[in-house]
């Protein structure tokens, strides 16, 4: 067989759980910092394909092209080597099956979430000091961060939830591939689905949100914007956590138990430590 069974990847799971919560702080720092740097690599990609693309070959495809070039930051991470806060809510099975402890996998989330977040908004950083988000890139940018940042809790929660469904899959999903290219195309539809659906990720959102603030500074991309000011004055950190916080126990709640918990107690009698 060219692929590990859901039963075989259920013990993968447990296995990488167990090696996730040994790493030591300067290698989850590190780590945690390379995902949040190629998520918000993803991003800036989506937002430039994204630019003007609805007015030449409508939203749908415009959406399904945005998901399609995003997918690449899961790769990045998956392939290169990283740790993504939202991949590692598959952590828990570790617990569930008596590998690890609660406390092990929130230390890991902790200084990973942390270093997720030193990753995106260094890279949005970087970004906005090169000159490359400009113009209509700026717009859509600008535009992007707005739209999260005013977006209601209960909706903020609940796309959080689908959105890492779905990641969280792919990352299952990728472990049952046995070569890169299986990996790739593991990863490539399930993160395509959450972006072109229009879901939240916690650490896509820092990148967004982030450079948004920045760019907010920019009374010319402001004015191209054609933003209301009520909805700009929600871009800021206020606005920031205002999505952020939702999106977070959202993504929680849809890989620990949408995947995690549901696929552990189908498999739970197979996970026993050999």
């Amino acid at each position: 067989m060219s692929f590990k069974t859901p039963s075989e990847l259920a013990k993968g799971a447990c296995s990488a759980a167990i090696t996730k919560s040994r790493w030591t702080v300067p290698q989850m720092l590190i780590l945690g910092f390379f995902a949040g740097a190629y998520i918000a690599f993803a991003g800036f990609l989506y937002t430039v394909v994204t630019q003007d693309l609805a007015r030449f070959a409508g939203v749908g495809f415009a959406k399904f092209l945005g998901g399609s070039v995003f997918s690449v930051g899961l790769m990045l991470v998956v392939i290169a080597g990283g740790e993504l806060f939202t991949g590692n809510c598959m952590m828990p099975m570790g617990t569930l099956s008596g590998c690890i402890s609660v406390g092990d996998v929130l230390r890991n989330w902790f200084w990973v979430y942390l270093a997720n977040f030193l990753g995106s908004v260094i890279v949005a950083f970087l970004v906005f000091h090169s000159g490359l988000a400009t113009g209509q890139v700026g717009v859509n940018a600008l535009k992007i961060a707005t739209a999260k940042m005013n977006l209601p809790f209960k909706e903020a929660l609940v796309r959080g939830i689908l959105c890492n469904w779905l990641v969280v899959l792919a990352v299952w999903m990728s472990m049952a591939a046995t070569d890169i290219t299986g990996k790739i195309f593991a990863i490539f539809f399930p993160i395509m689905a959450f972006v072109a659906s229009g879901f939240e990720h916690s650490i896509a959102n820092m990148y967004f949100m982030f450079l948004g603030i920045l760019l907010k500074g920019s009374e010319k991309l402001v004015e191209a914007a054609n933003i209301s000011a009520d909805k700009l004055a929600s871009v800021g950190w206020g606005g920031f956590l205002h999505n952020l916080v939702p999106v977070t126990i959202g993504n929680v709640i849809g890989g620990v138990v949408f995947v995690t918990i549901l696929y552990f107690w189908v498999f739970k009698g197979n996970l026993k430590e050999d």
